[in-house]
């Protein structure tokens, strides 16, 4: 579906930022909204959808184990 969002977790991404997540987010976003920058009205909704997509990506990060290793994140 999101063939632009990269995998974030190891050993694809070593060091993964806000901003990666941030990214990943958008990405997403605007793919199931069909929107690039949505309209004036749809702005919070969107803004509000990223949000909350960029802090799940986190806390998944945060819990994933990946196989011989560790949590993928603090």
């Amino acid at each position: 579906m999101c063939r632009s969002i990269k995998t974030l977790r190891p050993p694809f991404a070593d060091d993964v930022t806000e901003i990666d997540m941030h990214a990943a987010a958008l990405q997403y976003v605007r793919k199931i909204s069909g929107f690039r920058k949505p309209a004036a009205h749809n702005a919070e909704a969107f803004d509000r959808a990223v949000a909350a997509v960029a802090e799940a990506t986190a806390e998944l990060l945060a819990s994933i184990e990946v196989r011989g290793g560790t949590k993928t994140q603090g």
